[in-house]
Formats: structure tokens, sequence, C-alpha cells
């Protein structure tokens, strides 16, 4: 009966740890199920909608967050932002009351015009940055705003990989001591931000502008 026992349960870790390898699409081109307007999991999402099998913001409608937290993770995401629009990905997100972005708890894949933005920019505020922290590693990367581009978040043990187009674009270790130093040194430093944390949502910003996505998946590891 022990044995009987042990192998069903080592068939149910078996059985879990192969569902959770699987990709699971988050936007399935149609519907917006599995999201909700940040701080408003209770309410009616408006502003966003789906178009031609995309998922869109023309901007003022509030951060879109999804239901579900993810601790280690491949995201992957196509966007696409109008001329001098501003956009991000954020993870490791924590919704409450008291917090009214998500920016002041998540790290941000930065979605961004690189060109025409009206403000001046910083390396570490372009296209495929840990927004405020790492610069992209390679700046030519990015395509033109107005095209599609493809984005992917890893995130695995504390290491933390962005990718653009299918160049690494960032890396680095969430948590650590080169971290906590790098974010004392910016405006994250009294935020939530500066505490790290195991699991959080998934967030597309809308900083005020038009911008799309689609072929949103995730595989949790």
């Amino acid at each position: 009966m022990k044995k009987l026992f042990t192998v069903a349960a080592l068939l149910l870790v078996l059985t879990a740890s192969a569902q959770k390898a699987k990709w699971v699409t988050l936007f399935d081109g149609k519907s917006i199920k599995g999201w909700h307007i940040y701080n408003k999991a209770n309410e009616p999402i408006s502003g966003w909608h789906v178009m031609n099998g995309v998922m869109m913001t023309h901007g003022k409608n509030g951060n879109i967050t999804t239901d579900k937290e993810y601790g280690d993770f491949i995201l992957e995401f196509e966007f696409n932002v109008m001329p001098k629009g501003n956009s991000g990905v954020l993870y490791k997100v924590v919704e409450r009351p008291d917090l009214d972005e998500p920016y002041l708890s998540g790290p941000e894949f930065q979605v961004i015009d690189d060109v025409n933005y009206p403000d001046a920019l910083e390396n570490n505020q372009k296209t495929g940055a840990n927004y405020g922290i790492n610069p992209p590693l390679n700046l030519a990367a990015t395509k033109p705003a107005g095209e599609w581009n493809k984005g992917k978040i890893v995130v695995k043990n504390n290491k933390i990989e962005h990718f653009l187009n299918g160049v690494k674009v960032a890396s680095y270790t969430y948590g650590n001591q080169a971290w906590a130093d790098a974010v004392a040194k910016t405006k994250f430093a009294d935020w939530e931000y500066a505490k790290p944390r195991a699991k959080g949502k998934i967030c597309l910003q809308d900083h005020g502008d038009m911008a799309s996505y689609r072929n949103i998946r995730i595989k949790e590891l």
C-alpha cells in the first residue's frame, strides 16, 4: 500500500511539473480574460480592447495586470508603440491600495520610441532596458516605433534576462548586493520596488500613449 501511495504521489509531482513546463497563452487575440486594470480586480475592464488580434490602449486607460502571480518564468510578447510613445512590461508587481502605480513595486522591460520621444532619454530608459537601472546591452536591437518588436523576459532563480528581437539586452541578478546598491542610487530606493520578492503579477503599462501587444505567452519554470 505504501509503495502504491509513493508511486501515485510521484505521478502527481511529474504531472504537475509537466503542466508547469507548458506554454500558456496570456492573450488569445480574442478577449482580455485573465487580466484586469491595476488595483481594480473586481471592476470591468474599460479602455483596453481587442482589435484584429491585438490588445491595445489609446492611452489614459490604466495599466492592465494579470490576475495571477508568477515566480520563475519565460514570458514572450510582441509590442508596437506609436511614434513618441511610451509603455512597458512590468513583472513582480504588487497590488495594494497604497501603491497606485505598478512601477512602485515591479521592474520594467522598457517599451518606448527611442528616437522621437519628446524628452531626452538616458540609455537606461530605452527599449529593452531594465528601466532606470540596466541600459540595453545592444542599442541597435530595437525596430522603429510603429513596427512590431519581439520581447522576452526570463526569470529563473533570481537571474533575470531581457531579450529584444532575439538579442539579449539586459541581464542582472534580482535581490543580490549589486542590485541593491544600484537600486539605492535611484528613485526606487524608498519604494516597494526595493524589497525583492519571489512572485508578482505581470503588467502592461498605459503611459498615456497608444500601445499594442499581441502573442503574449508564458511558461512557468
